[in-house]
């Protein structure tokens, strides 16, 4: 019989876009189920080393961070090798890494689609491929970060809105080709955080909230609890995209 759940007990994860938010919350609550956690930045050292330093007085030896600009071609490879030198071995791939803002059509230029597809399409399917072959050994998983409105577009977030998705078909056509030994599924936020750099306004605030069925915003942990669900708790599950979002995809 399969089992129910899997052991994840100093099995090894590595989170893009580790050292805030919705990244650093999925480190601690896959930390906290016995992982073994790779935590990937691209600027935000300080708080990368910060949250590592933290895990590892936990547990020692089980946190270690990693620099990588993954709009460079060569980074994925790069970064995967280094989290298997460091712990040798690689269980799970979260790719949460992502950029956000508008891109209103008459203003579109080609820094901005680099920029956009770059980190949260290009990256995930590099970075998978990367990965593949000790995640096939392993019998391992991939969850990619999606978002509800890859299939319910924001006006003027086009890049973003197409970006992602692509991410969402890509988890669907990897979920066919890596198994029957790889999972690979998604998560897709709603509305969970506002946007650190330009969050609505109070009027415009409530305006999402009224709109959600649940009548409140989401917190990290709702989306890393999802994330910990598709590793340790579904090992029948692939190809699935979880939305969390209170709700709102259905209105």
């Amino acid at each position: 019989m399969q089992q129910a759940t899997l052991d994840l007990a100093d099995r090894v994860a590595l989170v893009t876009g580790a050292a805030h938010r919705i990244g650093a919350c999925i480190v601690k609550t896959l930390h906290a189920a016995g992982m073994r956690v790779a935590l990937h930045y691209r600027t935000s050292a300080p708080a990368a080393e910060a949250l590592a330093d933290t895990l590892n007085q936990a547990r020692s030896g089980s946190a270690a961070v990693f620099q990588a600009d993954l709009l460079r071609s060569d980074a994925s490879e790069a970064l995967v090798q280094r989290a298997l030198a460091r712990f040798g071995r690689l269980d799970l791939l979260v790719n949460n890494a992502s950029t956000f803002y508008p891109t209103p059509l008459a203003a579109i230029d080609e820094t901005q689609w680099q920029d956009l597809i770059g980190t949260n399409l290009k990256a995930p399917l590099w970075l998978s491929r990367a990965a593949t072959a000790e995640l096939r050994a392993n019998r391992g998983g991939i969850v990619n970060i999606v978002d509800i409105h890859a299939a319910r577009p924001l006006p003027e977030y086009s890049i973003y809105c197409a970006a992602k998705a692509g991410l969402a078909a890509i988890t669907r056509s990897l979920a066919r080709e890596l198994a029957p030994e790889i999972r690979v599924n998604g998560v897709a936020p709603g509305a969970i955080l506002w946007p650190a750099d330009n969050p609505p306004d109070a009027e415009a605030q409530t305006s999402v909230v009224a709109a959600i069925p649940l009548a409140r915003t989401g917190a990290a942990e709702d989306i890393a609890r999802t994330v910990l669900f598709l590793a340790r708790d579904a090992p029948y599950v692939t190809g699935q995209i979880l939305n969390v979002d209170g709700g709102s995809s259905l209105v």
